[in-house]
């Protein structure tokens, strides 16, 4: 798909120095700091649109709303929605109505699901989201399209690791912001960043590194995965 055909995509992961998103724990694990949360929050204020998987939806409960009220109204004074669209992507359609994805905050909300669970999505959530077939498997490439044709220029796209995976695998990122915890986890039970895949980044083709950054105990690298992402 050409570039212009779909999106700008940004991807955000926190990780600890071993690569986990998580530990194996019941409580989620807090993997970044306050400094660094805000930056998430101003990232997300830039963007028409917020995807995660099923399954985050389901694991952590995400808001995925603007945090700021200052922000919020810049959003609203520049006529936009207070927080963007919230978007997730399902195989199952096993998605709790009563989750925030659903429940926070008046953003529009996208669910793309799989063909085999359309009838069994629209019956959950049919009523709280917009449910669209996104072919079996869902196909994150032909998402991205119809995103662009409802007028998302810019999405986040925030996990988690199986989505990140998909979208990375199918050279379909332009940025990746990957901030790295100062803590191992040393679980194998736990989920991480990525898991195999054939991704478009090896050592005969390395990914630019356009900026690394300190934010207190944390540090940001922030990879151009595109000519169109930009050094600043």
């Amino acid at each position: 798909m050409s570039c212009a055909t779909r999106p700008y995509v940004l991807l955000s992961c926190a990780t600890s120095i071993d690569g986990y998103i998580d530990d194996a724990a019941d409580q989620r694990l807090l993997l970044s700091n306050a400094d660094d949360l805000d930056r998430v929050d101003a990232v997300r204020a830039s963007c028409d649109a917020i995807l995660v998987g099923a399954g985050t939806v389901r694991r952590d409960d995400p808001r995925l709303l603007v945090r700021s009220a200052h922000r919020r109204a810049e959003r609203v004074a520049g006529g936009r929605p207070a927080s963007p669209t919230k978007v997730t992507l399902t195989a199952r359609g096993d998605l709790d109505p009563t989750a925030r994805f659903f429940t926070a905050g008046e953003s529009d909300r996208l669910v793309y699901c799989a063909t085999g669970a359309l009838e069994k999505t629209r019956e959950r959530v049919g009523r709280l989201a917009t449910v669209v077939d996104a072919g079996d498997p869902v196909d994150p490439d032909w998402l991205l399209r119809d995103l662009a044709g409802r007028g998302v220029r810019r999405l986040m796209v925030e996990g988690g690791g199986t989505v990140h995976a998909q979208f990375l695998a199918a050279g379909l990122a332009d940025e990746l912001h990957l901030v790295i915890a100062p803590f191992f986890v040393g679980d194998g039970r736990a989920p991480r960043f990525v898991g195999e895949g054939d991704f478009p980044w090896h050592p005969g083709r390395r990914a630019r590194l356009a900026e690394a950054r300190q934010i207190g105990d944390v540090v940001l690298l922030r990879y151009a995965l595109s000519d169109r992402c930009a050094d600043t």
